[in-house]
Parts: structure tokens; sequence; C-alpha cells
């Protein structure tokens, strides 16, 4: 699955946060568009300056984007199923 020009991988390798040019390259935008949007304070994300270089936070662009990461914290749902299984093949003890 690609989300605008980067791969759901892509984005989930993503630093927490990235130049204006690869955000605009998530989003399906040219590189002028994504400046002007920008500029404008139109960007559906926010924009941070960092000294001359303007920065997006990578998990505002994926919750924009719908791309939510696999694991959030929670328990994982093959551990469980792995620790079931490991439970059923040892014998009860006498």
């Amino acid at each position: 699955m690609t989300t605008g020009g980067l791969t759901r991988a892509e984005l989930l390798a993503l630093p927490a946060a990235i130049d204006l040019e690869t955000a605009g390259r998530a989003l399906g935008l040219k590189r002028s568009t994504t400046y002007a949007l920008a500029k404008r304070d139109e960007l559906p994300v926010r924009t941070l300056r960092l000294g001359r270089a303007l920065r997006v936070v990578t998990a505002e662009l994926l919750e924009v984007l719908g791309v939510a990461p696999e694991d959030e914290g929670g328990p994982r749902a093959d551990v469980g199923a792995s620790a079931g299984a490991l439970e059923a093949s040892v014998p009860a003890a006498a």
C-alpha cells in the first residue's frame, strides 16, 4: 500500500520530525505546493521552524494520513497465543 509518495513501511520508519519536502511527498504534493501551503499555514499538519529549517512532526503526519503504528505499546496478540501454546505443551506436574 502506498500513501502519497511513500509506502507504509517508509512512513513508519521516518524519524520523529521530518523536512517539509518529505512531508509533502507523503501527502502527494509537489515541492512548490508544499512550500506555498506551509507559507500560508494551510498544510494539514503543523510546521515547526527550527532555525532556518521547517519541520513536520511525523506523528501528526501519520495521524492525518490514517497510518497507525502496528504496535502502540499494548499487548501483542501473537505473544499471548505463543504463551498459551507453550503452557499447553508442558505436561502438568504430578
